[in-house]
């Protein structure tokens, strides 16, 4: 026995325009002065585990 269905794919886009362009007047790339991408592993790992302390000390904090 075959079953088939089918699926209406709506698209809920939005209608107003963005202005997004390529041309001639898009801004030209900024040089980052600093990347987390460029860090190591081990230094992402610690400013990772710096930041979710900093987080754990601020809701600590609001719950006391």
């Amino acid at each position: 026995m075959a079953h088939t269905h089918s699926h209406d794919h709506h698209h809920h886009g939005h209608g107003h325009p963005h202005g997004h362009s390529h041309g001639p007047s898009a801004h030209p790339a900024q040089a980052a002065h600093w990347s987390i991408l460029r860090m190591p592993v081990p230094a992402r790992l610690l400013a990772a585990l710096a930041v979710s302390a900093c987080l754990w000390a601020v809701i600590w904090l609001a719950m006391r």
